[in-house]
């Protein structure tokens, strides 16, 4: 009799629960930020019985504590293919594009996460991974120096391959399979003090860009940030200093807002970490700087529509206000922002009658007792005025190009600004994946019309479509 498989979604739980105890134990202010997060969230859930409601209505109420995202580099195209089978044997796949370019940054990168709302309110794991762009390296001799660099190392334990290759060949891991591909897994984003290449060759790397360093001068893609979700991100980054934790001057994303859109970000200096140098007749010791501390706020995510009226609007205040290096000007930026953003709508019916954000909709006990005695309206938005259709906002489950690059260009040791002209390349990137990546807003648009269609079969009104404003 053959063995049952066990879930994607449990073995993606069974990382999340490995990684998060390997980080704490790797990086001690990581468990701090978690500690700090969870009486943030308490707080504001036991202020908020509305946001409580909400919260469980949409089934997130129980994944707030288990949400972490967390972020790696990888090095060359047979490292990225590979992630991607290590990550679907978890049930996570790659959304979206992001060009890091953006910030003077070499690399390129994509999300892995569950796609299902039910996979995402089991487990909303997410992985952000950048592919370093090795021709973006100006100085040819490094360039080729560092190629050869990563075509040497081996990232991935043999027999986490040889479980992936299971996985992929019988559908599934048994429960014992899972739990040895968890640990074997694991061994790709741990922490190495041993850097594999000479103090001299480090220096020149690190003088290239610190992010070049990074990727090619140790044997694995350490995990660099693990981030939980608060409910009040303005509540932590205050409270940051209290526990002895210094937080960048600005939040990156959208202001403070009654009702949240896409997502806000802070973070901690990355810390400097000592390393060995390989390759020396005399040990020599060095210091390294990659891994921080990062807290994320996650708010509807915005249609087409919405997201254009989004960047237009950020774009307006970085043009006109920017943070400096150490600092300055932050609070003129985020006055400026708080101001401009006034032009966003502040409230969910706005947002959802102006087409501006997805949203999850369902029948309530009042029209499914309605629709019993045949009193329905045929017209949608009269569904929603007698209270017998319900929406709730969409979770957005991605990331932002211009915040990743402002919370990588704070870990590089400044929170100064930048705007630099995009050198995207998105079909090297797929070709290097051995896929193509999920297009979120189709990701969210499903959502809502599965939630519409299945909301309208249950009042019996099977095809009604609702009408936006243009």
């Amino acid at each position: 009799m053959p063995q049952a498989f066990v879930s994607t979604d449990r073995i993606r739980s069974l990382f999340t629960e490995a990684m998060s105890q390997m980080y704490r134990t790797e990086v001690p202010q990581y468990g701090t930020l978690i500690e700090l997060v969870a009486e943030v969230n308490a707080a504001c859930l036991e202020k908020d019985p509305e946001l409580r409601d909400r919260l469980a209505g949409t089934g997130e109420l129980e994944r707030i504590d288990v949400e972490r995202h967390g972020a790696i580099r990888l090095g060359t195209a047979e490292e990225l293919f590979t992630i991607r089978r290590l990550f679907a044997v978890m049930g996570m796949q790659a959304v979206g594009y992001y060009d890091l370019s953006v910030a003077g940054v070499p690399v390129h990168s994509t999300c892995f996460r569950p796609i299902g709302e039910a996979a995402l309110n089991v487990n909303p794991f997410r992985v952000f991974t950048s592919l370093l762009r090795l021709e973006l390296i100006e100085d040819e001799g490094l360039r080729g120096e560092a190629q050869a660099i990563l075509a040497a190392r081996r990232i991935y334990t043999p027999r986490a391959v040889a479980l992936i290759e299971r996985h992929e060949q019988n559908g599934g891991l048994t429960e014992a399979e899972a739990t040895e591909f968890v640990a074997e897994a694991l061994e790709t984003f741990r922490w190495h003090g041993e850097a594999t290449v000479n103090a001299e060759t480090y220096k020149r790397l690190h003088d290239a860009h610190r992010l070049i360093a990074d990727v090619v001068s140790f044997k694995g893609p350490h995990i660099n940030h693990l981030t939980p979700r608060t409910l009040d991100i303005d509540a932590v980054q205050a409270r940051m200093p209290e526990r002895g934790i210094t937080p960048k001057a600005v939040i990156e994303g959208p202001p403070r807002r009654h009702c949240d859109i896409l997502l806000r970000q802070t973070s901690f200096k990355a810390l400097e970490e000592a390393i060995v140098f390989s390759g020396e007749e005399s040990t020599v010791r060095g210091s390294h700087t990659a891994r921080f501390g990062e807290i994320e706020q996650r708010g509807v995510a915005l249609t087409a529509k919405g997201r254009a009226l989004y960047d237009r609007l950020l774009a307006s205040v970085r043009g006109e206000v920017q943070v400096g290096a150490g600092g300055t000007k932050a609070g003129a930026y985020d006055q400026e922002l708080a101001e401009r953003f006034k032009a966003l709508p502040d409230s969910w019916e706005e947002l959802r009658r102006q087409d501006l954000a997805f949203f999850r909709y369902s029948a309530t006990p009042a029209g499914i007792t309605a629709a019993a005695n045949g009193a329905l309206p045929s017209d949608p938005e009269a569904l929603i005025a007698r209270g017998y259709l319900a929406f709730a906002p969409v979770v957005y489950e991605d990331f932002l190009p211009v915040s990743a690059a402002g919370i990588f260009q704070s870990n590089l040791g400044t929170d100064q600004q930048q705007n630099y002209a995009t050198r995207s390349n998105r079909d090297a990137f797929e070709a290097a994946l051995g896929a193509t990546v999920k297009d979120e807003l189709a990701l969210y648009a499903e959502r809502q019309a599965a939630s519409l269609d299945a909301a309208m079969e249950a009042l019996g009104l099977a095809g009604l479509q609702l009408k936006t404003v243009a």
